[in-house]
């Protein structure tokens, strides 16, 4: 957990068709209910150069991107958020929700792409210092019924557009993540109807900031 900013960091994490972005709307008013001004964010994007970098890392599947690139591109654009805004709204006061941070790193570069953890590490150190997110909500359910959800969506981007056996890799680097240090993470188990999940999300806040 971060020590150096006044406001509250949460990050939403998981796989694809998870839920994680349908409920960000009922997290952000929960911390807007009791007075807090809310920022609310993605990764890779939340900055112009960030969401650039988004395009180029996700929807133009015409590049060939080297595994080291990716990896290099997502620290980048996560470099400018934390610059831009996630730093100086943390020190305003306020509570900053992104859609996946640096977890998503570790899970799809790491777990995914089997690059090695302690060079995503590194980076980490190197681009955030001491900088963590205060809680995590994992947003878990097995990987077909979440790429079922998925797919009903939208065409698939350059990342969505793997194998399963890549999101069981993901996945699993998550709950490694999640049992590594379970006072930052709550995993919700997504598999369920929106109505539970959403409770269980608010069920998660309410046993930490109450």
């Amino acid at each position: 957990m971060h020590t150096e900013n006044k406001g509250q960091f949460v990050t939403l994490e998981g796989i694809e068709g998870v839920g994680k972005s349908s409920h960000l709307p009922a997290i952000r008013r929960y911390f807007e209910s009791r007075g807090h001004r809310v920022v609310t964010t993605r990764e890779p994007g939340g900055t112009p150069l960030g969401e650039r970098l988004r395009q180029l890392l996700l929807q133009d599947k015409s590049l060939q991107i080297c595994d080291d690139t990716e990896l290099m591109l997502m620290f980048a654009a996560r470099a400018e958020h934390l610059s831009q805004v996630i730093r100086p709204e943390l020190e305003n006061g306020s509570v900053v929700i992104s859609d996946r941070f640096t977890d998503s790193t570790f899970a799809y570069q790491g777990g995914g792409r089997g690059l090695p953890q302690d060079r995503i590490a590194e980076l980490e150190h190197w681009v955030q210092g001491g900088l963590r997110p205060d809680l995590t909500l994992l947003f878990d359910a097995p990987v077909e019924i979440a790429l079922q959800r998925a797919a009903r969506r939208s065409n698939k981007d350059r990342i969505e557009d793997q194998e399963l056996s890549f999101f069981e890799d993901v996945r699993n680097c998550f709950l490694r993540r999640c049992q590594m240090e379970p006072e930052r993470f709550v995993r919700i188990d997504s598999s369920r109807s929106y109505d539970e999940v959403e409770a269980a999300v608010l069920s998660a806040l309410k046993r930490r900031y109450e």
